[in-house]
This record gives C-alpha cells, sequence and structure tokens, in this order.
C-alpha cells in the first residue's frame, strides 16, 4: 500500500500463473478456430482436389496405376462424399 495522494494496492502474481493462463487460453481459441475451419469445409470439393490430382497422376501409370490410386480415392471420397 502506498500512502500519498492515491492509495494502490498491489498484489504479487508469479509470471508462471499469467503465462499458463494465456498458453491455456491461446490452445482453447486454436482448437476452437481449427474446429471451426473443418467444420466449414466439411464436404468441399477444394479440400479433396489434392487427393483427387494424385489420384489422377496416379492412373496414369500402366497395369498398376488404378491399383495404387485406389487409397487416395478413398481419400478423396471421405473428404468430399
Amino acid at each position: 500500500m502506498h500512502i500519498g495522494n492515491k492509495i494502490r494496492f498491489t498484489i504479487a502474481v508469479p509470471v508462471s500463473v499469467f503465462s499458463s493462463w494465456r498458453r491455456r487460453l491461446a490452445r482453447a481459441f486454436s482448437l476452437a478456430v481449427g474446429a471451426g475451419l473443418l467444420l466449414a469445409t466439411a464436404g468441399c470439393g477444394l479440400m479433396a482436389a489434392p487427393c483427387r490430382v494424385a489420384s489422377a497422376g496416379l492412373k496414369i501409370v500402366p497395369l498398376v496405376g488404378h491399383v495404387a490410386a485406389a487409397p487416395t480415392d478413398v481419400c478423396a471420397d471421405v473428404v468430399d462424399p
């Protein structure tokens, strides 16, 4: 307590309390943003484009192309049903 024109009370709080609090808040915020982005892009053909391009590239390979492209086809179907 400071005696003078103004009276101030100071509370000593360890810095680690604020850093852990900020870290938890930042983690919660980033998880919320990530979940929002996932929900916003669910069923989006743009997200499936890399899988579809890779699948098309693999299908060019003779004899084994269609077999090798099967996992990327499944990837694209999961992302954009």
